[in-house]
C-alpha cells in the first residue's frame, strides 16, 4: 500500500518489475532511468551476480511536485533465479503494482510460466492478489519472438511490447502500470477528493519529469 502522509502532503508510490531471469527487468529501469529529467531522479542502483544480472533490487526513486503536493516513485527489480525467492517476497511487500516482463524468445515461455506462477503465489501469501498488474512481452525485435497472438497473455486483457535495450516501449508500459496504480489508490484512498489530483494531473505532472506524453 502507498505510503501517505496528508500532514506533509506526500505520497510514495512502490512498483515492481517482476519476470524470469535474463528478461529484460534491468534493461528496462536503465531505459526509464535514462528518459528521467536528471534533477528529478535518483541514483540507479545494479548489483549484477553470475546466476543473474539483479542479485537484490535496482531502485529508482523519482521526486516532483504537483498541485503542492510531493510525490516519490520507487521502482524495483526482482532477481529472477529460483535461488532468489526469499527476496522476491522482500521486494513484493508493499507494493502498489506489478510489470511482468515476459520473455518473447521460443524457448522461454516455460520460464515466462513458471515466473507468472511464482508472482501469483507470492502475490496471494502476501495479500496482495488484487494488485494491478501490467504484462510486458520484452525483445519483440527477436526475429523469431513469439507471436503475441500465440503468447500467453497471463489473464491480461492488453499485452505492452517493448525492446528494453533500445528503449521501446519502457516509458508506455510504467505509464501503463501508473495508471493501474493510481486508480486503484484512488479507489482505496479517496485520492482526489482528499488531494484535489485527480489521474490526469498526476499522469501529466509525471510526464514532464519522465519526457513522454501521459
Amino acid at each position: 500500500m502507498a505510503q501517505v502522509d496528508f500532514t506533509e502532503r506526500q505520497l510514495t508510490l512502490k512498483l515492481v518489475y517482476y519476470g524470469p531471469p535474463l528478461s529484460g527487468k534491468t534493461s528496462n529501469l536503465r531505459a526509464l532511468h535514462a528518459a528521467v529529467d536528471k534533477l528529478n531522479r535518483g541514483r540507479l542502483m545494479t548489483l549484477d551476480t553470475r546466476d543473474d544480472r539483479t542479485l537484490f533490487f535496482d531502485l529508482l526513486p523519482i521526486f516532483f511536485r504537483a498541485s503542492n503536493f510531493s510525490f516519490r516513485i520507487k521502482v524495483y527489480t526482482v532477481p529472477g533465479q529460483p535461488v532468489h525467492e526469499a527476496t522476491r517476497k522482500v521486494v513484493l511487500t508493499g507494493a502498489d503494482g506489478v510489470v511482468f516482463v515476459a520473455d518473447s524468445k521460443p524457448d522461454q515461455q516455460s520460464a515466462n510460466a513458471s515466473s507468472w506462477s511464482n508472482l501469483v503465489a507470492n502475490l496471494s501469501s502476501l495479500g496482495l492478489s488484487s494488485l494491478p498488474v501490467v504484462v510486458q512481452y520484452n525483445k519483440r525485435d527477436l526475429p523469431d519472438a513469439v507471436p503475441l497472438a500465440e503468447a500467453d497473455r497471463f489473464g491480461a486483457e492488453r499485452v505492452e511490447e517493448a525492446c528494453a535495450k533500445q528503449g521501446i516501449g519502457v516509458v508506455e508500459t510504467f505509464f501503463e502500470l501508473i495508471g493501474k496504480a493510481w486508480d486503484t489508490l484512488d479507489h482505496d484512498l479517496k485520492l482526489v477528493e482528499k488531494l484535489g489530483i485527480d489521474s490526469t494531473a498526476f499522469r501529466n505532472a509525471l510526464a514532464e519529469h519522465v519526457g513522454a506524453s501521459p
